[in-house]
């Protein structure tokens, strides 16, 4: 039996659209970013989508949503109260909530199973990309890398890659896969719940809304095993970390109001910053304790060409790949201009597919230790290469409000 808990309410912060109430955001690439298909999967179940909500809590610690909240809901077709059973499903276009007052994202316990963490996969593996698309008003564009054969990371996956993991969550598509990575959170030193990824593993963007059911998986399917394998798997063993629901998040403002499904509008500031909380309670401890590691994140790092090596992590689930194992490409980046006036985005050879959007870009710092640069925005269908955001004012002040908003907790 699935129970279900109370979400928290999530805001845009600094670059992030402003409104009266905060902004939760989860998801993933449903659509593929004109240049992309890089991003989510989905599978055949009915999906879902978002809404933002404002909690109170009472007297007793737990955690309830005012009257005039689940009215306003209710006026969507959003009965919170039936959130378990199933209400979550319903995605009539014109109910979509987008606005930040509406995201809700109650935990529903035991949701994701280890049936559906299998068949979340990439939706867009039937479409295709114009490269024509990236003639115009470029900026600095440098020429189209060589592919680089994305490589299968060795297990444990722990033990080489503890800070990545899936992301999964409902759209009106399915359900559908993200990878996202841990990060540091400044406000809690090495008790962080910060998890980083792509803008549209949060929002839709400019025509849609935001996801439900979001929640992270770190070091999923750790041991590698294969899909044949993985029928008969429990959930201990594809989530042998827990599965971490996203009670805050937020993303771009840039991302909300020109992310699209074609052209990679909204590319250059395509990064979000989730908080997380353990699906069972846990036991009182953060995910970066949990895991064991968080990495920094690098807002100063030196423009493109400064920068002698990038590895991008994420767990591809489009052709040829399944979305069950973990992969790394490693390249020296280029530059890519979307719009001249948006910042230049980091782009690399890789061959990683659909799934691996909002996985993380590792560079070795001034400091000689990794720390996160980047996150798979955008690439073409056929796949060859990867883009993704330059870090920067706009993505901390993300970063930052999030941070500031659990500070102590």
């Amino acid at each position: 039996m699935r129970s279900i808990r109370p979400p928290f309410a999530a805001r845009r912060g600094r670059g992030a659209r402003r409104g009266s109430s905060p902004v939760l955001a989860a998801v993933c690439l449903t659509a593929a970013l004109a240049l992309t298909a890089t991003a989510c999967g989905s599978s055949d179940d009915t999906a879902a989508g978002a809404a933002t909500s404002s909690a109170a809590q009472n007297g007793d610690g737990k955690i309830t949503i005012p009257d005039d909240l689940k009215d306003r809901l209710k006026e969507h077709g959003i009965d919170v109260d039936k959130w378990k059973d199933g209400a979550w499903k319903n995605w009539d276009k014109d109910d979509w909530l987008r606005e930040a007052e509406d995201y809700i994202n109650p935990i529903i316990e035991g949701l994701w199973n280890p049936d559906r963490m299998r068949e979340a996969e990439d939706p867009d593996k039937d479409k295709g990309v114009d490269e024509n698309d990236l003639s115009g008003d470029q900026g600095v564009t440098d020429p189209t890398p060589a592919p680089v054969t994305a490589k299968a990371v060795p297990t444990a996956y722990h033990d080489n890659a503890p800070e990545a993991g899936k992301l999964l969550f409902d759209s009106p598509e399915g359900t559908m896969v993200c990878s996202a990575t841990v990060v540091e959170d400044p406000a809690n030193p090495g008790k962080s719940n910060l998890v980083w990824t792509a803008g549209h593993c949060v929002h839709s963007g400019k025509t849609g809304g935001w996801y439900r059911n979001i929640a992270f998986v770190p070091s999923y399917n750790n041991d590698g095993a294969t899909a044949a394998e993985l029928a008969t798997a429990t959930k201990e063993e594809l989530a042998p970390y827990g599965v971490w629901w996203s009670d805050w998040a937020q993303t771009s403002d840039q991302w909300i109001e020109q992310g699209g499904a074609t052209g990679g509008q909204g590319a250059p500031y395509d990064f979000a910053v989730l908080h997380v909380t353990p699906e069972e309670g846990g036991d009182g401890k953060s995910l970066e304790e949990t895991i064991g590691s968080a990495l920094p994140v690098n807002f100063s790092a030196p423009a493109v060409p400064k920068v002698a090596s990038i590895t991008a992590t994420g767990y591809p689930a489009a052709a040829p790949f399944d979305g069950e194992t973990m992969h790394q490409c490693t390249d020296k980046p280029g530059r890519l201009s979307i719009v001249q006036s948006d910042p230049t985005m980091y782009r690399i050879g890789c061959t990683m597919t659909g799934g691996s959007s909002g996985g993380g870009w590792v560079a070795t710092g001034a400091d000689g230790k990794p720390a996160l640069v980047s996150n798979t925005s955008i690439g073409p269908v056929s796949s060859g290469w990867l883009a993704g955001p330059h870090l920067g004012t706009v993505a901390k002040g993300v970063y930052d409000e999030v941070s500031d908003k659990f500070a102590g907790q």
